[in-house]
């Protein structure tokens, strides 16, 4: 129907007869009308919905803005993974040169170019000097001897028959005499020590050549022991570098650093039998070791593993500050080891890890204590079974052809077990 049909239409109505050309304009805004509902009812809520979404888009953007990676930000990770890089290759570093070490002799590893039986004798006499300018260093003493007791005490009425249990019987002046003179030793002393008490001293004392593999192992053996010992002397040194005498010391005494075999401990009856005569040996298998390893470490292609044992006299109050002081890291100079021209460089190594501790009373009347003076400090007496790693790397250039194959002869058998 077009515009003038409907117009007739309305004419012919009677009431709007009058108004018929109104009613086009009429008819046309009750549509837009209808339609404006609608539209604005949509309008309104893709407004809301647009004001949602662009305010949550602003906090996101702004959000990524404060976030946004730095134009340079690659090189600071770069440097990042640089440094990481040195750290890990500066550790390997410091694990080789850990075992990189002065020798006691330079003439026999790792192989001798000199078949003379005298440079072991050489070796021998190195060490047992070594080991007595370490007990110089740490200012030690031992205390009074025999001979030194009846000296003093032969104006006496008391005759002195013997060390052991000997005090008891003495006069109450001789007895008085006998303190005077251990006290004097104790206040001369920083720590007390001998020579003999360290492992190797006495087995160097009078060597007999056993033949020339024999005594290239032995030689290498006891160049372990003397780097492990040097450790323990270095560690009371330490502690007691403020001290004035054994009275102030917080060690007190060295009762003996060992490497003893089948896990026997330390006491008067072993010593009697050369316990510190006793080289050391790597650990290969758990019953190679002095206690069950806690740490699971074996000897294998990267390292080798040596257990020791250390008895000390500490005051109470020092136990955790020695066992600390022991497995800290400590310096050691190295110019090359096949004794090459040029100053030395100072290096660290921190090899020692404990296994086993145990603290006991002193009974200062007991005739292992009662002519030593330890002040009036409440005294323990600290045993400690410890692991000493040594990194293949640092020394494998030097180490006997003997030793090498006996450590490759171990690996192949347990590359045969894991295979079956």
């Amino acid at each position: 129907m077009d515009i003038p049909q409907f117009k007739d239409i309305i004419k012919k109505v009677g009431v709007l007869k009058n108004y018929s050309s109104l009613v086009v304009p009429v008819v046309i805004g009750l549509v837009g009308v209808l339609l404006f509902i609608p539209t604005g009812f949509v309008n309104s809520g893709l407004g809301r919905q647009i004001t949602k979404e662009s305010v949550s888009m602003g906090k996101s953007v702004t959000s990524l803005s404060r976030s946004v990676v730095a134009r340079d930000q690659w090189r600071v990770e770069q440097d990042y993974q640089q440094a990481y890089e040195r750290d890990a290759n500066e550790t390997l570093l410091l694990a080789e040169r850990s075992t990189r070490r002065e020798l006691l002799s330079y003439r026999i590893f790792p192989e001798p170019k000199d078949t003379s039986t005298l440079i072991f004798d050489e070796f021998g006499r190195q060490y047992r000097k070594a080991i007595r300018e370490l007990i110089t260093r740490i200012n030690a003493r031992d205390c009074p001897t025999e001979t030194e007791l009846q000296r003093h005490l032969q104006s006496s009425s008391s005759s002195y028959v013997g060390r052991r249990g000997s005090l008891g019987k003495l006069s109450q002046v001789d007895a008085a005499i006998a303190d005077v003179l251990c006290r004097a030793k104790a206040e001369s002393a920083f720590v007390y020590a001998n020579p003999a008490v360290l492992a190797g001293y006495e087995f160097w004392e009078g060597y007999e050549y056993p033949g020339m593999q024999t005594a290239v192992e032995d030689c290498w053996y006891w160049q372990l022991a003397y780097w492990v010992i040097e450790d323990v002397i270095d560690t009371i040194d330490a502690l007691n570098s403020g001290s004035s005498s054994v009275f102030t010391s917080p060690v007190k005494r060295l009762l003996g650093a060992s490497f003893i075999v089948g896990g026997e401990r330390r006491g008067s009856k072993q010593a009697k039998q050369g316990i510190y005569t006793t080289m050391p040996n790597y650990v290969l298998y758990p019953e190679d070791g002095l206690t069950e390893s806690c740490t699971e470490r074996f000897s294998d292609v990267d390292i080798d593993v040596v257990h020791f044992n250390v008895v000390v006299v500490v005051n109470s109050k020092s136990v955790l500050s020695f066992m600390q002081q022991l497995c800290s890291a400590k310096e050691h100079k190295f110019a090359g080891f096949f004794d090459e021209a040029g100053e030395p460089e100072t290096f660290k190594h921190n090899q020692i890890t404990i296994l086993e501790s145990n603290i006991s009373p002193v009974d200062r009347e007991d005739s292992d204590h009662e002519l030593y003076r330890y002040g009036e400090d409440a005294v323990v007496e600290l045993d400690l079974i410890c692991e000493y790693i040594l990194n293949n790397k640092g020394y494998d250039e030097i180490k006997p052809p003997a030793i090498k194959e006996l450590l490759e002869e171990v690996e192949e058998e347990e590359e045969e077990e894991e295979d079956y």
